[in-house]
């Protein structure tokens, strides 16, 4: 079996339209509300940029930096450990009309890793910065490392210690964040921050910041933001592959099931896919048991959350 839900939204082509997820997992029942107030709130600041004209690249990376702050989710603060009990944090951002992107692996501690990919992105000489790389230029570029103790939560450090004892999971129920966007202008952009999975080895590097894995955009077609087995998704390179099953005319929704089951299939591991056509649909597909998202477009009454 490969697919356990997905959903589609189609809505008259609207001007803009932001879809997010919280991580493919197995969220527990009662967190599940949690989640999805999660990603509402991130939509939310979204769609007040995308509102007022502003650029899908602006709206991705915020609604990310408001998934990244909540210590509930395995990104930025609250992000899983690696195994000597630290944060190591992989983001990447792209947008689809240049094709520019921006990626940091194997960051230490800083409060905003798809700021930093975004600025990459922006400074145009490297694609992806990694490691000690990655700290040197997120601290040219003015920001400011964080201490590991501000980051750690005790929900990461006792998930680590479980694993550590053979008693718990790598996965985490609130995973991998990202957000797929498209604006007024027609420009798409997907953007996905990560702490990877717990007890992972130092310098371990998921899907998320690998442009055509993780993460992939184009205007010609669509964005998407993937989330789950990091190591499927670079074996597949599904999101660029999600990517061209637009392009050639199939519904976000479809392209999002048929992907995922394609990795299930292929390689036996699990994850989640958010897409955004370039007319605006929206797709969703996983074979984890849950993936918080939260939805909104042009014309909705409200965000459209779940799991």
């Amino acid at each position: 079996m490969s697919v356990k839900s997905s959903f589609g939204i189609a809505s008259d082509r609207p001007r803009w339209a932001v879809l997010v997820h919280g991580g493919a997992g197995d969220i527990p029942d009662d967190r599940v509300n949690e989640h999805r107030e999660g990603c509402r709130l991130a939509v939310v600041a979204a769609a007040a940029i995308l509102r007022s004209g502003g650029s899908a690249l602006d709206a991705a990376q915020r609604a990310v930096e408001v998934l990244e702050d909540d210590p509930r989710f395995n990104a930025g603060t609250g992000a899983c450990l690696n195994e000597v009990g630290e944060v190591e944090l992989d983001a990447s951002i792209m947008e689809g009309r240049g094709l520019r992107a921006g990626a940091v692996a194997a960051l230490s501690a800083f409060r905003h890793p798809i700021a930093i990919a975004r600025a990459a992105l922006e400074d145009g000489v490297h694609v992806m910065y990694a490691g000690e790389g990655a700290a040197r230029f997120a601290r040219s570029r003015g920001f400011e490392p964080a201490r590991q103790e501000d980051m750690i939560t005790e929900a990461a450090r006792k998930k680590w210690q479980e694993v550590r004892a053979g008693i718990g999971h790598a996965g985490w129920a609130g995973g991998t964040v990202g957000a797929v966007v498209r604006d007024a202008s027609g420009l798409v952009v997907a953007a996905t921050s990560t702490g990877g999975m717990t007890n992972k080895r130092i310098g371990r590097v998921g899907d998320t910041p690998i442009i055509g894995a993780g993460t992939y955009a184009d205007d010609e077609a669509g964005a998407a933001s993937c989330t789950g087995h990091g190591e499927g998704f670079i074996r597949t390179c599904l999101g660029r592959a999600a990517v061209d099953l637009m392009r050639s005319g199939i519904f976000a929704e479809e392209a999002a099931r048929r992907s995922i089951e394609h990795m299930n299939r292929r390689v036996g591991l699990d994850g989640g896919i958010i897409l955004v056509g370039k007319d605006g649909s929206l797709g969703l597909a996983r074979s984890t048991r849950t993936m918080s998202f939260g939805a909104v477009w042009e014309g909705a009454a409200e965000p459209l959350t779940g799991v």
